[in-house]
């Protein structure tokens, strides 16, 4: 359904249900209207002490509501929560502002290929109106320019990512574990690491335990079993996933990396091995996209956590 621009009054705003707008306003809902679940309205902002609007998750949207109902919140703010537009036009970029409502997690920045200047100017629009951030496949030097744009900023250099995190979000219960095969395979794992992490997950890193040396994955093997996901990062042949895979009886994420010699054809290796994997269980992300297999075991998590509607 596309999304309605039409202003609309106070109540009509919180009992929009099918499209159909009523005109009564008790009794207040105490979920998200369906207009806003399916995307049938502009945007969600809570106006802060600093003067800002800022996005807010389906949750928080949720708890805004409430708080409303329950005379915590003035009719000024819950007001302006429904009067953003839902994309900031800079021009070289349409910065999506309802992704944190549709998401739970505001856009996410791709960097590379991006100037400095241009990710800095996008982190801006999303600082103003977000808790957290998170940008990926960035350098020193987009660090450098987006701090100046940016406060709070963390660059972690061996996931080129930058995270930007006013409030953290609280760790939902279960664990992601991420499992990379080589030291080598470090970047792409973090990748999906430092994802999961900002994203409001409890993470644990395995590193280097490729089957090379098994005793080394078997001595973790408990661990690996709690996790309610798994994130296994590996390059070369590409065989961690699939052995994991037979191990536990939880979701297991692959991820292929580029590392390997001539014959690995930039990962190709990996990713066909992982493709033709017998393990059940088992679903292959992209080459090098630690960031795809992050946010999918975030999602999965949260499905656990029975968070996900």
């Amino acid at each position: 359904m596309p999304a309605r621009h039409t202003r609309l009054t106070i109540s009509q705003r919180f009992m929009l249900q099918s499209g159909k707008p009523k005109t009564r306003m008790a009794p207040i809902v105490t979920e998200i209207p369906e207009c806003i679940r399916h995307h049938d309205y502009l945007s969600f902002e809570i106006w802060g002490r600093e003067g800002h609007a800022r996005g807010v998750t389906s949750r928080e949207a949720t708890d805004l509501l409430k708080k409303f109902r329950d005379g915590k919140v003035d009719l000024a703010t819950v007001l302006h929560a429904f009067q953003a537009p839902p994309v900031a036009d800079l021009g070289f970029a349409q910065v999506d502002l309802h992704r944190a409502l549709r998401k739970n997690f505001p856009e996410v920045i791709y960097g590379e290929g991006k100037t400095p200047d241009q990710v800095a100017r996008i982190a801006a629009q999303i600082a103003r109106r977000e808790q957290r951030f998170l940008v990926t496949r960035v350098g020193p030097e987009h660090a450098r320019v987006v701090r100046k744009a940016v406060k709070l900023i963390t660059y972690c250099a061996t996931s080129r990512t930058l995270r930007y995190e006013k409030k953290p979000l609280p760790k939902r219960p279960g664990v992601v574990a991420v499992l990379a095969a080589g030291t080598s395979d470090l970047p792409v794992a973090e990748e999906a690491a430092v994802t999961a992490d900002i994203m409001g997950n409890a993470v644990e890193r395995l590193y280097d335990v490729g089957v090379a040396g098994l005793h080394r994955l078997l001595r973790r093997l408990e661990a690996i079993q709690q996790a309610n996901v798994i994130v296994a990062v590996a390059g070369m042949e590409g065989a961690l996933p699939s052995v994991v895979a037979g191990l536990v009886n939880k979701p297991v994420i692959a991820v292929p990396t580029s590392i390997g010699y001539g014959a690995s054809f930039g990962g190709l290796a990996a990713l066909f091995a992982m493709l033709n994997s017998c393990g059940s269980g088992l679903t292959v992300v992209n080459i090098n996209n630690g960031f795809g297999a992050g946010f999918a075991a975030s999602q999965i998590n949260a499905l656990a956590a029975g968070e996900l509607k």
